[in-house]
């Protein structure tokens, strides 16, 4: 159930409760594709930097080790020493990742396994088990998600597939809930809106499937081609019709302003592989801009990589130090570059719902702009 707080303009200060705990948010999850976030960061150390929600994903876990596996071993939470929620992915996104390697018809998607080629198909009854076997707490419909720009007629037919699928996602998911056997039965699943970057093709699909069943509703297909502004128009488009008592979540976004003015129109939760994959490339995120801890300037730098950051990292660290694991190729670089990171996107969340809190986000923004882009 989602109880909103608070509001502040278009901005939501809210309270998701799951099986496995209460989300508060705005919240951004921490990406853990394989049940691991890559750069050697545990689930303990995940809850010392304030992780509320971890991500994973279901065609990669499919692959590897396999549902099945994680299922007998008592499921995802288990398996990963986690106790908090989980999201996981449908698969949906490896439809436009993988578009190589797969081919789309109605019954659902033939994938080419990226691993050994070996034949793979995907649908939303097979996205809805193999999720019930992770047993996470949230799951995602089974979508298309297509690239921008892409021809009108196209993503209108993508479209249209898409909600036929959301409606087969939501009789499978009640189906598996029912089951005895079943891990979590509790299980909650979140619609995703598509539409490229069609207004009014968005919109329309909003209303449509505002119309269903659903614990929470996703904007999908953004982040993956058009620009900053599509993206905002987009968001401002589709909120106000989905509906105002579910959490609202923008996959895969993104940089700090992209979270802070997507929070400003209405977003509730956020994941993006961003902060893991610049971190183990020793490129960091502090409240006075980016750093690239590559540079030759930081080799004599005693300072930590934020003065004003309170991580594992800041609190026993130097630039200096870290640069050099960076050229002495030892993984402690990536470690302690990944754990400042998502504490930098965790800690900020907080200070977002902290100023939605207290009726000063809109100021906490403009400031918290200036900073990240090193302008103040």
């Amino acid at each position: 159930m989602y109880t909103l707080l608070k509001t502040e303009g278009s901005a939501r200060r809210g309270r998701l409760t799951t099986p496995h705990g209460d989300i508060e948010t705005p919240v951004f999850m921490n990406v853990g594709t394989l049940a691991a976030i890559k750069g050697a960061v545990s689930s303990m150390d995940l809850k010392e930097i304030g992780c509320q929600v971890e991500l994973s994903n279901t065609y990669h876990l499919h692959l590897r080790p396999s549902d099945k596996v994680i299922r007998k071993l008592g499921g995802l939470h288990k398996f990963m020493n986690w106790d908090r929620p989980i999201l996981t992915d449908s698969g949906g996104f490896q439809v436009f990742s993988l578009a190589s390697m797969r081919k789309i018809k109605e019954e659902g998607v033939y994938f080419s396994s990226h691993i050994d080629g070996s034949k793979i198909f995907m649908g939303p009854e097979e996205s809805m088990r193999i999720q019930s076997n992770l047993a996470s707490t949230i799951a995602m419909a089974f979508d298309e998600c297509v690239e921008n720009p892409a021809p009108r007629d196209y993503v209108e037919r993508s479209v249209e597939r898409t909600t036929r699928w959301l409606d087969r996602c939501r009789k499978e998911m009640d189906r598996l809930n029912c089951l005895e056997d079943t891990i979590n039965r509790k299980q909650m699943l979140f619609a995703i809106n598509q539409g490229g970057t069609y207004k009014d093709l968005r919109v329309l699909h909003a209303r449509q499937i505002s119309g269903m069943d659903m614990d929470g509703f996703a904007i999908g297909g953004l982040a993956v081609g058009e620009t900053h502004d599509e993206m905002y128009d987009v968001i401002e488009a589709v909120v106000p019709h989905l509906p105002k008592d579910k959490p609202i979540y923008l996959m895969g976004v993104g940089l700090p302003e992209n979270i802070l003015e997507a929070v400003d129109r209405g977003v509730d939760f956020f994941d993006c592989v961003l902060p893991a994959r610049n971190g183990r490339h020793g490129h960091v995120f502090t409240n006075s801009g980016r750093l690239n801890l590559n540079n030759a300037r930081f080799e004599t730098d005693d300072a930590p990589i934020d003065s004003t950051c309170s991580c594992p990292t800041c609190k026993s660290y130097t630039r200096a130090y870290i640069r050099h694991l960076f050229k002495a190729k030892e993984m402690l670089a990536m470690r302690l570059c990944v754990l400042h990171n998502l504490h930098f996107y965790n800690t900020m969340m907080t200070e977002i719902r902290d100023a939605l809190d207290n009726g000063t986000f809109s100021e906490y923004k403009e400031r918290k702009l200036a900073m990240v882009r090193g302008k103040l």
